[in-house]
């Protein structure tokens, strides 16, 4: 059984005991969340597909922890114009383990 699911507006592939990276997501650590933007879910070989959302259709997952991403670095040049800049940033994470999904 997986699903497809949107959260922070990406699209991941899951199963039951899954762990992802996902954008933050305000909720406590070791909390219970409900995503409810499935878009797809497979079940016995049966693909059940929605438009855009599957109707009763709910992943529900744990938060792990919350932490940052890998730096990156951005750097931009105008060629001549003696223009340079150097910045970069962290994203903002939220771990979570796929607990369940349920189909109704």
């Amino acid at each position: 059984m997986f699903a497809i699911i949107k959260c922070g507006g990406k699209q991941y592939t899951v199963k039951p005991g899954d762990k992802l990276k996902v954008d933050s997501i305000n909720a406590e650590t070791d909390s219970q969340i409900e995503i409810k933007d499935v878009l797809a879910v497979s079940d016995n070989g049966q693909l059940n597909v929605g438009a855009p959302f599957v109707s009763g259709a709910v992943v529900t997952a744990k938060v792990v922890a919350h932490d940052k991403g890998d730096k990156i670095l951005v750097f931009k040049r105008k060629r001549r114009k003696d223009y340079k800049k150097r910045y970069g940033h962290r994203s903002s994470l939220t771990s979570i383990k796929i607990e369940d999904i349920k189909v109704g």
